[in-house]
């Protein structure tokens, strides 16, 4: 009888398992991956107010997948030194194995040692730097960011 008991347990247990790995697959087949594609032409809205600027993500590293990860999160822009719009992160990024940059007007960009996101607009002269993390590009004006300067800006991504 006790046999019977654990063979019948065990057959219970075997059953629930396996249905429980059939109901993953099932969800993580209809569940998108965040595979390079997927990440690679995310668009990125950041608003505040009736101005928004959109950031196309446009390489598959680390930095931009964390980035991606952290979404819908709120900041605030400030200018720097006549060159980019900077704000912090809720945290800092995960950003080993992503490349450095030469950045150029209209890159967002990562800056390691700060923790924080850079706005591009007058990037001439700055060059190379391995703490420069690119993780996309944005097609505005200076004055369209400066009009999200000083707000409560959404960032997420863009339907």
């Amino acid at each position: 009888m006790v046999k019977r008991r654990y063979r019948i347990t065990v057959l219970i247990l075997a059953t629930g398992f396996i249905a429980g790995y059939a109901n993953a697959n099932a969800t993580e087949a209809a569940m998108p991956n965040k595979t390079a594609n997927q990440v690679t032409g995310t668009v990125v809205r950041f608003t505040a107010g009736s101005t928004s600027v959109d950031v196309t993500i446009d390489q598959d590293t680390p930095a931009a997948r964390d980035f991606l990860s952290m979404l819908p999160f709120t900041l605030t822009l400030e200018e720097f030194n006549g060159r980019e719009k900077i704000g912090d992160l809720p945290r800092k990024l995960k950003y080993r194995g992503s490349p450095g940059s030469d950045p150029e007007d209209g890159d967002l960009i990562y800056f390691v040692p700060w923790g924080n996101l850079g706005f591009y607009y007058n990037a001439a002269g700055i060059g190379y730097s391995d703490q420069t993390i690119h993780l996309g590009t944005y097609q505005a004006s200076p004055e369209k960011l400066e009009k999200l300067e000083g707000q409560s800006i959404t960032v997420d991504v863009a339907h």
